[in-house]
């Protein structure tokens, strides 16, 4: 079996993540600006991982999908975050690592998902409980074109039919029916959906031709391991939420093996070898990038449900570094605050702070900011990294940093 080094493996990590130097990457590095460049920059992005996760909150000034492709992409526009899935996009929105953007050649790959979640992942058959809603909802799409999510949630006004338009029940059935794969969400601007119908968003060849589960699986892998670099196989399955499937997942990388698309490959750490797996190519870029030098930006934030930060386990293991998600804990149990985000300066997580964006003032206040442990100079080169993270993200907002800043 190979062997990385957790240097080699966090460096090859950051490699995969478009965290390093351009040239190292093998992705853009700078995307000012709003127009068609700034666009399928961000899209190159998503297209190494295979997905890049949605969230709503946006207290730091900008939601999570928006924040990744910031963190890459010097000069790049939050707002062109924010509207990356609209009509024409190379994109549709589905169950992946959680609920994503993903690009659109994968979409075969997730009929085996579509089939599971005939029934809703959360609600159960709502469909079936409430098939007069889902009709008249079907109904009103093919008639009158998309529907926007805010239109569900009017309990009245000039598109209510009659008594069908219940407001819990039509929110939970459009989910349903997405989830399932008879609609599709046409585009997302603000964080509000449009839902319409799939054959009118999904191009025909890519809904005619879904993917053999044996043959999704490895589409999937070989994904995740583009994105990651080097991954244990619980990684690789938590991914793409493939739970409970073990036994097929661990078929999928035999053949995959057996095919010399994937190595098993160890990474010898203190507490000893983690099994894991990697790239044929990847374990050339891991020696490689033994004598790479770091990004040329002294400190960069990152979404804390950045691709490189959301398995715990593995950032413990690769940085040393404890990655806490606080937003659901009371406020004076927190200990770093409620949305941290993490400063990643060359090759390590150095500092953590907590922001507010401010649109009325033209202010983004710093609430807090916790530098990692480490010597002085250590210490001293963290401060300036948050510093400088911080104010490459004020102004990319174009906001002015206050508070408690980094000095």
């Amino acid at each position: 079996m190979d062997g990385l080094s957790v240097r080699h493996a966090r460096r090859l990590a950051l490699a995969r993540a478009g965290l390093l130097r351009p040239e190292r990457t093998g992705l853009p590095g700078r995307a000012a600006g709003r127009g068609r460049r700034a666009r399928a920059a961000a899209i190159a992005v998503i297209g190494r991982f295979g997905y890049l996760q949605l969230d709503t909150v946006s207290i730091a000034g900008a939601r999570s999908h928006a924040i990744v492709p910031m963190s890459r992409l010097e000069g790049f526009d939050p707002t062109v975050g924010e509207e990356l899935l609209r009509p024409g996009s190379p994109l549709f929105e589905y169950w992946g690592h959680e609920a994503c953007w993903i690009p659109l050649e994968l979409y075969p790959a997730f009929e085996f998902r579509r089939r599971e979640f005939h029934a809703h992942p959360w609600w159960g058959d709502v469909v079936a409980q409430h098939p007069d809603v889902a009709r008249n909802l079907l109904q009103r799409i093919r008639s009158d074109g998309p529907l926007r999510s805010a239109e569900l949630e009017q309990e009245s006004g000039p598109r209510r039919r009659g008594g069908w338009w219940d407001l819990k029940a039509a929110k939970r059935v459009a989910s349903a029916l997405w989830s399932r794969g008879t609609l599709a969400i046409r585009e997302r601007l603000n964080f509000q959906c449009t839902y319409d119908l799939a054959e009118r968003v999904i191009p025909a060849d890519l809904r005619q031709h879904p993917l053999p589960m044996r043959h999704a699986l490895e589409t999937l892998v070989l994904k995740s391991l583009d994105g990651h670099g080097w991954a244990t196989t619980g990684t690789i399955a938590a991914t793409w939420r493939l739970v409970n499937r073990r036994d097929e997942l661990d078929a999928t990388l035999q053949r995959l093996v057996d095919k010399a698309l994937v190595h098993p490959c160890a990474l010898d750490t203190p507490d000893g070898r983690k099994a894991g797996w990697i790239r044929p190519g990847d374990l050339a870029l891991a020696d490689r990038l033994e004598s790479a030098r770091p990004r040329s930006d002294r400190g960069v934030l990152l979404s804390p449900f950045d691709p490189v930060l959301w398995d715990r386990v593995r950032v413990r293991q690769l940085f040393g570094f404890d990655q806490l998600l606080e937003i659901f804990k009371p406020a004076a149990k927190r200990r770093f605050g409620y949305y941290c985000l993490p400063v990643l300066a060359g090759e390590w997580l150095v500092a953590r702070v907590d922001l507010k964006a401010d649109r009325r003032t033209g202010s983004l206040h710093v609430l807090s900011c916790h530098i990692e442990d480490g010597n002085r100079s250590r210490q001293r080169v963290a401060r300036q990294a948050a510093r400088c993270a911080i104010e490459r993200h004020a102004a990319a907002l174009h906001l002015r940093p206050t508070g408690r800043m980094p000095g």
